[in-house]
């Protein structure tokens, strides 16, 4: 209530507080939104290690979009060594639970090899499941792979969208 302002005055130092209550009592969406939090400057000083720290715990509870998030945070390297490999294994989780994004990264992460070995099968495998589930960067990729065009990679990764 108190990070959106619903019911009371908006006070992102009050939301942490009640976060990092639940958030030490393992709540998923706590820790997640601590992490956010840092991330962010909201509430918390910036500090990305700590967002880190706590977006990897609300991972390792087995949630797909923070395990999406989580590699982000690696291949970005930001409050941890950067770290491609690591980002492969956590959108390898979160695209095993059939979420798109973590699909579309993992694919893309395979078509130019980073932190694992190139497998343009793969990635267009990928792509098709994110494709399928309507992720429009997917539906992109597929197309400049039909093509035989190079995906390019000044778009990026699909981050945070």
């Amino acid at each position: 209530m108190y990070y959106y302002g619903k019911g009371v005055s908006k006070d992102y130092v009050e939301a942490a507080r009640w976060y990092l209550k639940s958030a030490e009592q393992g709540n998923v969406d706590a820790q997640y939104s601590i992490s956010s939090m840092y991330y962010d400057g909201k509430g918390l000083p910036k500090d990305y290690s700590e967002g880190a720290r706590w977006c990897r715990r609300a991972a390792e509870q087995g949630d797909a979009s923070v395990q999406y998030s989580l590699g982000i945070i690696y291949h970005r390297g930001q409050g941890v060594p950067q770290d491609d490999a690591e980002a492969v294994r956590w959108y390898r989780k979160s695209a095993e639970k059939d979420y798109p994004q973590a699909q579309y990264n993992l694919g893309y992460m395979y078509y130019y090899s980073y932190g694992v070995a190139r497998d343009r099968i793969e990635a267009n495998r990928l792509f098709q499941q994110a494709a399928a589930q309507g992720d429009e960067y997917a539906k992109r990729a597929l197309e400049c792979y039909r093509k035989g065009i190079s995906i390019d990679p000044g778009a990026g990764l699909s981050f945070l969208r």
